[in-house]
Order: C-alpha cells, then sequence, then structure tokens
C-alpha cells in the first residue's frame, strides 16, 4: 500500500472525518427545536404561500436538490434558483405568497446578503446556515441552524450538515414522524463513519488509478444531482483539477465524445428510477476506455462503495467518494489543499 503523503493530512481532512459528529450535532439541536415543526407550518399558514423558492450558490444551491424533488413530488409549487439568477433575472418570483428557502453556511453569501437587504423578499423566509448572528440568521423569519463546528476549507462537513437540515424541513412539510426523521439521519451519519473509518485505504487504493488522469467528470440523475454539482465543485477548488459535474443525461449530449484513457467517469448509481441508465453508462464508459467508476453499493472499486441509505439520503453518501478522490489528487499531485473563502 502505497504511504499517504503528509500533504494531505490538514485542516481539510480533519473536516472530512468530523462530518459523523457534524451530522449528529446538527440532527439533535433540530430535534431538541420542538416547536420548529408548529413555527414551519405556521408561518406557511399565516402567509398563505402559494409557492416556495429554494435558493443558495454553489454547493449550498446543489444541495437543494433533494428537497427541491420530495416537495414536488408532495405536490408543492416549488421553484429551484441560483441566488444571482433570482436577483437579475427572476425577481417577481418573491411574491407576498411565496416562501423563500436560502442556505449559506456563511450566512453572508453576498448574493444572499443582497436578496435579504435590496427588498426582492415580499414573503417570509427560511434560513439554513451554520452561523448564528450572520445576516441570514438575523434576517431570516426562521432559522435553522446547523451544527457542524467551524469549517477550515471547502465545503464538506457544513454541506453534510446542511443536507441534514433540509431533510429535517422536507420532513416537516411531508408530514413525517420527526423520531424516524432523526432515526434516518443517526444512521445515515453511522454509515458515514463506516466509510470514513477506511480512508486510508480508499486513498491508497485511488493512487494508481489516477496515473494519466487529465479530466474528470462526476454525473448522475434525481436526488444524486447534490452529488454530481458539488462534486465537480469540490474538486476544482480543492485541487485545481479539471472536473465537471453534470447529469448522466446531458453527459451523453456532448461530453460523451470525450472520453478516453485520459478521462475518469464517476457515475452515481442512484435509486431504483434511473438505475439502469446510469449503469448503462458506465458500461459505455468501459467500452470507450475511459476510467469509469459507479458510485453505489456494490461498485466496481472499494472506494466508491456505500452504503445502503433511503433514496432522499444517498448524496450524504454519494459525496464521501468524490472527497476521498480529491484527497487522492492532492497526495497524487503533491498540492497541499488551503483555505478558501
Amino acid at each position: 500500500m502505497p504511504r499517504i503523503p503528509s500533504v494531505i493530512e490538514g485542516a481539510y481532512l480533519q473536516d472530512i472525518l468530523e462530518q459523523p459528529d457534524a451530522m449528529r450535532r446538527t440532527t439533535r439541536s433540530l430535534a431538541a427545536a420542538h416547536f420548529l415543526t408548529a413555527d414551519v407550518l405556521s408561518l406557511c399558514t399565516k402567509n398563505a404561500i402559494e409557492r416556495i423558492v429554494l435558493t443558495g450558490m454553489g454547493a449550498s444551491f446543489h444541495a437543494l436538490h433533494p428537497l427541491h424533488i420530495r416537495l414536488t413530488l408532495a405536490g408543492h409549487f416549488c421553484t429551484m434558483v441560483e441566488t444571482s439568477e433570482a436577483i437579475h433575472y427572476l425577481p417577481d418570483l418573491f411574491s407576498k405568497n411565496t416562501l423563500t428557502v436560502a442556505v449559506s453556511p456563511s450566512g453572508e453569501s453576498a448574493e444572499i446578503v443582497r436578496l435579504l437587504c435590496d427588498d426582492y423578499l415580499k414573503g417570509p423566509l427560511i434560513g439554513v446556515t451554520n452561523t448564528p448572528g450572520s445576516t441570514l440568521a438575523r434576517l431570516s423569519s426562521l432559522t435553522l441552524l446547523t451544527e457542524a463546528g467551524p469549517e477550515s476549507t471547502v465545503s464538506c462537513k457544513t454541506y453534510l450538515a446542511g443536507l441534514s437540515a433540509l431533510h429535517w424541513l422536507g420532513a416537516i412539510f411531508l408530514n413525517e414522524k420527526p423520531s424516524l426523521t432523526a432515526q434516518h439521519l443517526d444512521d445515515a451519519a453511522g454509515a458515514v463513519e463506516t466509510y470514513l473509518n477506511q480512508w486510508k485505504a480508499h486513498i491508497a487504493s485511488l493512487h494508481d488509478e489516477l496515473e494519466g488522469i487529465e479530466q474528470i467528470f462526476i454525473t448522475g440523475r434525481g436526488y444524486s444531482l447534490a452529488t454530481a454539482g458539488t462534486g465537480g465543485l469540490i474538486l476544482k477548488e480543492s485541487t485545481r483539477f479539471s472536473a465537471e459535474g453534470m447529469t448522466s443525461a446531458a453527459f451523453r449530449h456532448g461530453p460523451q465524445e470525450m472520453l478516453s484513457k485520459r478521462v475518469l467517469a464517476c457515475i452515481c448509481l442512484g435509486d431504483s428510477k434511473t438505475a439502469s441508465l446510469n449503469q448503462r453508462l458506465y458500461e459505455e464508459a468501459n467500452r470507450a476506455q475511459a476510467k469509469a467508476f459507479l458510485i453505489g453499493p456494490g461498485s466496481n472499486h472499494p472506494a466508491f462503495q456505500i452504503p445502503e441509505v433511503p433514496a432522499a439520503l444517498l448524496p450524504i453518501l454519494e459525496i464521501l467518494p468524490v472527497q476521498i478522490l480529491s484527497l487522492a489528487l492532492a497526495a497524487r499531485l503533491g498540492s497541499r489543499i488551503t483555505a478558501t473563502e
């Protein structure tokens, strides 16, 4: 087994390894907020909510995909839009009968601050943030605080804590039992811990796989769009390596022509609705002689194997192999992952 270079043993690795505890703290905090369900439902009833707008930037935006699917399938009129696009091109979304859910770990993202401070919002706002006292926390009608703790580098534990909080919020709208939601999230945190316990072996197993790779694609469908979008983002941010995240379907419309021995394709198997389509894409990538891995239970590579969880919680587990991939890339490139605001 190759030696793990000291270049990766810094704040980013520690943030990654702290993710299970960050999720557990967030779940405990939300479970202890006994009036949260009543407050959310009262906010919607009092303001005669007709539409829900989900917004954020970067990983915070991608984290909204599972909530968007869950709310839409439950019959809610729900729109997901980047904050920048909303304020410049779609300000009329924010009517007095619109509930906005905004996500920003810092609570100070430039676009979020402008949304809140420049009178775009006419209706109520639920803010999801990791920072008490931030602009988002102060100006929200109702705030869901995550308990990830300080994060030094690329979004990882704030991302998983945010996914946990958004799952809890979705459970409120879907009238699911808080005890069941807490159990699912606790189980997911345990699965995260189980996977990360093997971090050294996972990084070592990817060392030789990365030889000759010049381009990485992360693809998925449905809930896994959170993983595809965030995966491509954090690989670029953490390693400055060429990587893109997109839907598996979009990958077929052009980028698939790039497949070669120099390309690594990480394909989220996803839930049962489209798993066969993602499996087919994986097989086609292999035939094109690309380096291809499935992210999911029973993956063809141990570093990409994740425990089974409910479909809506898949992004919590799927992002872990991408984080490990970023560490393996940094180790191979000899580049230290530094803080990024």
